[in-house]
Order: C-alpha cells, then sequence, then structure tokens
C-alpha cells in the first residue's frame, strides 16, 4: 500500500496546485456574499455562456432576473433552467434583438411597463470577428449590437436606473479595445476594406468611451457605469476566430487554453462582482480586467472621442413613435442597398436616432 502513498501525493499535489494556479490566472470567484433580494436586474445575451451564468448567479442571490435574448425559445429554456437550479421563480426570459432598433425599443418598453424598478442593467450580449453584416437599420454588425444597441437600450431605460437609484449600468468590453480605433469617417466599414478583427476592436472600445462618457453625464443621479474585460472565456462568443479547428491547435495547444481559459461561469464572476459587491458603491467611469481595476488604453481615456461618440452616434431621443423609427429605419436600409452611406449627424446633437 505505501508504495502508493507517493504517486498519490505528488498527483494531488500537482492537481492542487493546477487548481490553485488557473484559479490564480483567471480572477477567481467573486468575493462578495451580498445578496440582491428585492432588486431586478436586467441581463443581455442571457440564454447561454457568461450572460446565462450572471443570470443564474444573480437568481441564486435573491434578484428579480429579466434575461434578454434574440433567441426567445433558447431563452425560456435557459430562464427554466436557472429557476429550477436556484429555486427562484422570478426569472423572466425577453425577445431582445440588439441588431434591430424597433426590437430594442419595444424591450425597452415592456421593461418600463412591467417592473417598478431596474437596479442593475447588464450589457452582456455580443458578437466577435464575424462576417461582414449589417444590422436591420444598416450598421456594421459588430458596432451595432456590440456599442449602438446597449447604447439605446441603456438610455431607454435610464429614468428607470435613476428612479431605483442606487443603481448599477455594467458593460461588458474586452482587452482587445487597446487596439481599437473610432474611425469617425467610416464607422460602418463603406470605404475601407472590411476588418472582421478591427471591426470587434472597435466596437469594444466604444464601449469603454460610452462608459466613461455616460457616467460623467450621470454624476449626481446614484446611477454608476463600469465597463469590464471578464478575461478569456469558453463561450459560443469566439466560433469566427478558428481556434481549435487544427489538429495542431487542438492537441498540442488544448493543455495550454485551459490553464488560461475560464468557464462560463468563472468568467460570470466579474459582471456579479460589478453588480453587488458592496466596494463597487458609488464607484463609476472606471474599467476593470476581471476584478481589478486597470487603466484603459490611451485612446479610451480621450473624452473628446467619448463626446462626439455619443453626440454623433446616439444622443437619445425617446420621444419619437415607433412608426417613425420603422420608417426611417427602412429608409436607411434602403440606401444602404443602393449604396449610400447614412450621414453622420451634424448640427445640434440627435445622432444615432436622427439616423434612424
Amino acid at each position: 500500500m505505501s508504495k502508493y502513498i507517493l504517486p498519490v501525493s505528488v498527483f494531488g499535489t500537482v492537481f492542487g496546485a493546477a487548481a490553485l494556479l488557473k484559479n490564480y490566472v483567471t480572477g477567481g470567484r467573486c468575493p462578495s456574499k451580498a445578496t440582491i433580494n428585492g432588486k431586478t436586474v436586467v441581463v443581455t445575451g442571457a440564454n447561454t455562456g457568461i450572460g446565462k451564468e450572471t443570470a443564474r448567479e444573480l437568481a441564486r442571490r435573491g434578484g428579480r432576473i429579466i434575461m434578454g435574448c434574440r433567441d426567445l425559445e433558447k431563452c425560456e429554456a435557459a430562464a427554466k433552467d436557472i429557476r429550477g437550479s436556484t429555486l427562484n421563480p422570478n426569472v423572466y426570459a425577453c425577445h431582445l434583438d440588439l441588431a434591430s432598433v424597433k426590437s430594442v425599443r419595444e424591450f425597452a418598453e415592456r421593461i418600463k411597463q412591467a417592473e417598478q424598478r431596474v437596479d442593475v442593467l447588464i450589457n452582456n450580449a455580443g458578437v466577435m470577428r464575424c462576417p461582414a453584416g449589417k444590422t436591420e437599420d444598416g450598421f456594421d454588425m459588430q458596432f451595432g449590437v456590440n456599442h449602438l444597441g446597449h447604447f439605446l437600450l441603456t438610455n431607454l431605460l435610464l429614468d428607470k436606473l435613476k428612479e431605483s437609484a442606487p443603481s448599477r449600468v455594467i458593460n461588458l468590453s474586452s482587452l482587445a479595445h487597446i487596439v481599437g480605433k473610432i474611425d469617425f469617417e467610416d464607422l460602418n466599414w463603406e470605404k475601407k476594406k472590411f476588418d472582421t478583427k478591427q471591426a470587434y476592436c472597435q466596437s469594444k472600445l466604444a464601449n469603454v468611451l460610452f462608459t466613461r462618457e455616460l457616467a460623467k453625464r450621470l454624476q449626481g443621479t446614484g446611477v454608476t457605469a463600469n465597463a469590464v474585460h471578464p478575461g478569456v472565456v469558453a463561450t459560443e462568443l469566439g466560433r469566427h476566430t478558428g481556434l481549435h479547428q487544427s489538429q495542431f491547435s487542438s492537441s498540442v495547444l488544448s493543455p495550454f487554453f485551459s490553464m488560461l481559459v475560464k468557464s462560463p461561469e468563472l468568467g460570470a464572476q466579474s459582471s456579479v462582482y460589478l453588480a453587488v459587491s458592496e466596494e463597487m458603491e458609488g464607484v463609476t467611469g472606471r474599467y476593470y480586467d476581471v476584478m481589478t481595476e486597470k487603466e484603459p488604453a490611451p485612446q479610451a481615456l480621450d473624452e473628446e472621442a467619448a463626446r462626439r461618440l455619443w453626440e454623433e452616434r446616439g444622443q437619445p431621443v425617446t420621444s419619437k413613435p415607433p412608426t417613425e423609427v420603422q420608417s426611417k429605419g427602412a429608409q436607411t436600409v434602403q440606401e444602404q442597398r443602393h449604396g449610400r452611406r447614412p450621414a453622420l449627424a451634424s448640427g445640434p446633437p440627435g445622432g444615432i436616432m436622427d439616423l434612424l
């Protein structure tokens, strides 16, 4: 029996060290044990990956969870799963397509009509390095979904967030923002050759700029806004990247990736931390790498770019009726089909809503 003690001890030591290393590299779990009973949380892209696990953990902590997803059938299945695993009946599925201004408006209106409060808005949904494509309203898909859709949703829910203050807005960005560049002359990739990687990086930089400008505009309201890079997480988001499609990467690199890439459950911990942690009370306009505050890239600190991005591509005009939005959205699509680029807003602030 004694001959097995050493091998077992060595294996246990190696396994334990590997687990500790991975926990350190990936950031570990949210240290806060705070509960959120009586609070309402809206999570976009919550039927899978980080979004689903964020919704699950916040449901476990007692929150009323509204899951906004493009595929309602999958969203309802995810909500059922979360209700079962957490024994929290207050988990709801709702249709939200961030590639459609009409859908974003309808989702926001349902929230405003049905919910008494919104304490936390987690803008989690996103697309990554997908092929060239346009949203329903004629915007570059990655810029439209990752930034514009969430920009519009956040602004439409601001009154509810202010009424529920202290409340929090959490925008999921990415480390990719450090190589991003906002091309104000061609945000929709209509003048230059499309680069799916740069399009993604631009959208993630926009997330950080939006967060900082939003925080500035919300000073004194009790609503905070922070951006977070959740780390490298094994989700469906990277399906267009081509990783693990070769035998070499699958067999040789996989062990290394497994040490660095975290599960969706671990990936959700940064969002949970920003949503519930007592330490985050009143903290706003910051960028977090997992659960550690970091200074973002220099271009993400450009206050003029943040202001311009807001005013040219997104000053909210919430009084426009849906019919007018649909009409102008259809006009934009028609212009796109005929090769005419939607004009940037000029003159009085109007931005994205002027384009629609």
